[in-house]
């Protein structure tokens, strides 16, 4: 895709590996059952779960990613601004120690795949720390918080404020989870963007 910086090997082709360079061919099975709209400049990407770089995260169901125009350019007001739905089969039970902990598989296995087996760079390991938030409308429940990692891209931490959305399909026995993220406080306009992504979601 001509948003990604040639710098992300690893970030969205989605294979066994994960997220790698340009977009990966979409498959059919892969289209979604709902309106998840990206804005004009905003990238799409969708791969299956589990997922390939953290596949002790139990689930199964569809990853769907909109990435913010400028996200993976470090002098952007919008880097590593993006949101992800996990569609996935079934109703499960989620908490904030369960997203805690599959945050932190994901990006734990996503900065070992950008990096590659032979990297020397020491880096912290992720941590994360996610709290239920008064619920938004719409939400079954919601949640925020904050994951503190390693920047693969610029070599270098960083913190993603979180915000978590919890809905249940009853029909289609599917759960969903939203995850808003950015390096940007809450309260910045940023939000403002990424908060329409989900308030615009329909089935």
């Amino acid at each position: 895709m001509k948003y990604l910086s040639i710098t992300l090997l690893c970030f969205l082709a989605f294979t066994t590996l994960g997220q790698t360079q340009g977009p990966a061919p979409e498959s059919k099975e892969l289209q979604p059952p709902y309106s998840l709209k990206a804005p004009e400049g905003w990238g799409i990407e969708r791969f299956p779960i589990p997922i390939g770089f953290a596949p002790q995260i139990p689930y199964r169901g569809v990853e769907d990613i909109r990435f913010a125009p400028g996200w993976s350019d470090a002098k952007s007001n919008a880097y590593w601004t993006y949101a992800f739905l996990w569609y996935l089969d079934g109703t499960q039970k989620i908490n904030a120690n369960s997203i805690e902990n599959h945050l932190k598989a994901y990006y734990t296995g996503l900065i070992a795949a950008n990096l590659g087996p032979t990297s020397t760079l020491v880096y912290q390991p992720v941590t994360v720390k996610i709290k239920k938030a008064k619920t938004t409308k719409g939400d079954s429940k919601t949640f925020r918080g904050k994951v503190d990692m390693l920047d693969y891209m610029a070599k270098r931490p960083i913190t993603l404020h979180c915000l978590v959305h919890l809905k249940f399909d009853s029909k289609q026995d599917k759960t969903l989870l939203f995850f808003e993220l950015s390096p940007k406080p809450f309260g910045d306009d940023i939000w403002n963007g990424l908060d329409a992504l989900w308030t615009g979601f329909s089935f």
